[in-house]
């Protein structure tokens, strides 16, 4: 049996496709345009340590918005804390070009996963007919800050 040369069903591959590139008139260049790899840091509230920012409160790359997580800090049950941290996701949504309807991803952190049923009560509908994926856990430890619940989200630009 003749042994192959290694690679070489890929060779074939990459030379079908050079073929067909060039007979479209494809060059290398419009195959794969160049991306900026850079993500732009979006201007929002920044947390600073030794005036040394610690995370970016929202970051775009591309047509994606990346929002960081938002907590309640003050007394108040988990119905409380869950709507007061909606809106705000929603403020910094809006405020970047983005909006509820648009989100994609979402984290929820649950202080206790006791508060589940009472926290989606809140939850249910604010982000329209489509809601977005969702992930949610309970932290060991509780939520930092002494939240009830943190969410982050992902969501499309315009």
């Amino acid at each position: 049996m003749e042994k192959k040369e290694p690679n070489s069903r890929r060779k074939a591959i990459k030379g079908v496709v050079a073929a067909t590139a060039v007979g479209l008139g494809i060059t290398r260049a419009e195959a794969a345009p160049a991306r900026n790899n850079t993500p732009e840091k979006v201007a929002s509230s920044i947390t600073q340590s030794d005036d040394v920012p610690l995370f970016s409160g929202g970051v775009a790359y591309g047509n994606l918005l990346f929002i960081a997580g938002k907590g309640a800090h003050f007394e108040g049950d988990i119905a409380a804390h869950t709507d007061h941290v909606l809106k705000e996701l929603e403020k910094e949504l809006v405020k970047h070009g983005s909006s509820m309807d648009k989100v994609l991803k979402v984290n929820v952190y649950l202080h206790d996963l006791n508060d589940y049923h009472a926290m989606n009560k809140v939850y249910r509908g604010r982000f329209g007919d489509h809601p977005p994926v969702r992930t949610t856990v309970a932290t060991y430890g509780g939520v930092p800050g002494d939240s009830l619940v943190e969410i982050d989200c992902i969501a499309a630009l315009d």
